[in-house]
């Protein structure tokens, strides 16, 4: 039954305080590394930015002069000097009206060109991701569910998306529009801007207060969000036993557990995000205030036109806006390096060495193998595989045996290197396991395991998953020394049948059936059949033994099994318990020890009696 939680301080469930983002400044400068790439893009990004910002600029001084010019020529009318100048009017709003047209024009290239950067950027993380997964060592997913990893290549690469798509243009518009408009202000009156840029350090003042608050929960937000992925994935992968074993309140239990604390970290951080808009606003209202009552007083001194007050009332709103805004693009930025910081920690990790300088070739091995002294334990701390030795026989049959929690599947993952051993060696044809590639030994090995795998695929993508260029003809041989072949013929589209997801449209025994044929058809050196039979009914398990004895012809073979009958005819039967080997022999030959498996086969003779 999968477990509800995962322990630890400040995991779910756990009560550790929340985590800050370890390195803000490091973290940011790697993700703008990734922008080195893209310099001529962004060089085009920065140019439209500035150029539509430019324009939107120019706007309010124009309109400025619009204003003006209708104050004084209402001035002339009422002295009848004049009047007001409509085709300088006229002429001045076409003009206007083609720069915002522009300016439009160049934020929409800008966006697309930026949109083009972060997907990009996206798809090669992505990537990165994936084979990451690959070459990381089994002993990490040992420590972290499917969902907490699965929530770094979707959520965390999305919220990275995200971000570079808004903040990256953003950021770069709102400084612009903010030296622009500083400039237009000088342009029109030095004391009022002085009196307008006076908010800007109390704004920093209260973003830098409230940003050093919420980074931790940003944080926090994003490492639950993989916690309840995980939960979820977890949960939902075995929803069959958790009704069986009506642990569906448990599973509610645990599951509003770790959502309040992501509700709380997520609710903290967005809260003091959104206090930085209504706090900003007030700090721009009362500069509104200096400025009306400054501009007014300048006006009746005859230092400043109307049109201009106007002009800069404008700028000054637009001013508090870019910084608004860039005040809110800090909560964009915050969730951005949160993720960021969890896919370049992941990135990060030590990766399992595949290939190795002048390593020996595979070709010509036979499969003798020698466990020599081997001692292992999944925490070093713990040992479980304690001073293992074994000599098996190039062919030989070899059958492991013992208790749960003997150690039987432990070996079988040594064999294949998934784990690195404490001590000892494991020898090949005399030669140790460590001078080949790993994937050259695991090329020598074919698996069955009691837990089947197939993915969403036809049958026939499913078997040639064993060697991808095989023939259809190569395919339908496979199939049919498996026993499997007929079965596949019933089906509507037979070799070309889609397995759902969870493969649910084939029985448990025909699934076990098809992953035999792909070990057939991968033809290795060297099987293992760990618990082959144990969940398939009396009539599969024939069809499954004989296929067996068939491939096992001149193969050397480690069969693990707790049903003692099907071992009977092994060459040699190692009888494991608490990780060493306490008996071994034929058979007849332990029988007649009368110990250990002697005690295991007649108890189970036993039970079959009863």
């Amino acid at each position: 039954m999968p477990s509800f939680g995962h322990g630890g301080p400040g995991g779910p469930g756990g009560n550790g305080a929340p985590e800050k983002v370890k390195n803000f400044g490091k973290t940011l400068k790697k993700l703008l590394s990734y922008l080195k790439d893209y310099k001529l893009a962004m060089f085009f990004v920065v140019v439209f930015a500035i150029g539509s910002t430019v324009l939107t600029i120019v706007g309010p001084k124009i309109l400025g002069n619009i204003t003006t010019e209708i104050f004084n020529g209402l001035m002339r009318k009422i002295s009848n000097t004049g009047g007001v100048d409509f085709d300088f009017i006229n002429h001045t709003v076409i003009v206007l009206i083609g720069l915002y047209i522009v300016s439009a024009l160049f934020s929409g290239i800008q966006g697309v060109v930026m949109t083009g950067i972060s997907n990009d950027i996206s798809y090669r993380l992505r990537n990165s991701l994936s084979e990451k997964i690959n070459k990381l060592p089994m002993k990490y997913f040992d420590t972290k569910t499917h969902g907490e990893v699965l929530s770094i290549v979707t959520n965390d690469i999305d919220t990275l998306s995200q971000a570079l798509n808004q903040s990256i243009t953003t950021i770069i518009t709102s400084i612009a529009t903010i030296i622009g408009i500083f400039i237009m202000m000088i342009s029109i009156n030095i004391p009022m801007t002085i009196a307008a840029v006076l908010i800007i350090p109390i704004c920093m003042f209260v973003l830098n207060i409230v940003v050093k608050k919420s980074q931790k929960y940003f944080a926090m937000q994003q490492d639950y969000l993989g916690h309840i992925n995980g939960h979820v994935e977890e949960i939902y992968g075995g929803h069959d036993i958790v009704k069986a074993f009506n642990g569906e309140e448990k599973a509610i239990e645990k599951f509003d557990e770790i959502n309040k604390t992501l509700y709380r970290s997520a609710w903290k951080s967005q809260f003091l995000s959104t206090t930085m808009h209504p706090i900003m606003q007030f700090i721009g209202n009362l500069g509104y205030v200096v400025i009306s009552i400054l501009g007014g007083y300048m006006v009746i001194k005859d230092r400043i036109e109307v049109g201009d007050i106007l002009s800069f009332t404008q700028y000054v709103r637009n001013f508090t806006q870019q910084i608004n805004q860039l005040s809110q693009v800090m909560n964009t930025v915050q969730s951005a390096v949160a993720a960021s910081e969890r896919i370049f920690d992941f990135l990060a990790l030590k990766e399992e060495v595949q290939e190795i300088d002048n390593p020996l070739s595979t070709e010509g091995l036979h499969g003798n193998i020698e466990f020599d002294h081997v001692t292992f334990g999944y925490n070093k701390n713990k040992i479980i595989i304690h001073d293992f030795c074994a000599k098996v026989k190039d062919g030989q049959k070899i059958a492991i045996v013992g208790p749960t929690g003997a150690g039987k599947t432990t070996i079988v993952k040594l064999l294949m290197r998934f784990y690195e051993l404490n001590g000892g060696r494991i020898l090949i044809d005399g030669h140790d396991m460590t001078e080949f590639n790993r994937s050259d030994i695991r090329r020598m090995f074919g698996m069955v395991l009691q837990d089947t795998w197939l993915f969403n695929g036809t049958i026939k993508d499913n078997i040639k998953y064993g060697k991808l260029d095989a023939t259809d003809t190569e395919v339908k041989e496979a199939c049919h020394t498996a026993s499997v072949d007929h079965f596949i013929k019933t089906l509507p589209d037979g070799y070309n049948m889609v397995l759902n997801e969870e493969a649910d449209n084939v029985s448990g025994g025909q699934k076990q059936l098809l992953t035999i044929a792909r070990v057939i058809l991968a033809d290795p050196k060297i099987l293992i059949l760990d618990e082959a039979t144990s969940s398939v009914d009396t009539r599969t398990e024939e069809l499954i033994q004989k296929a067996m004895d068939r491939l096992m012809e001149g193969r050397t073979s480690f069969i693990i099994a707790h049903r003692l009958s099907t071992i009977k005819n092994a060459d040699l039967i190692l009888v494991m318990n608490d990780g060493d080997i306490i008996e071994q022999g034929t058979h007849d030959e332990l029988l007649k020890k009368n110990g250990f498996y002697a005690n295991l086969y007649n108890s189970q003779f036993e039970e079959v009696g009863e």
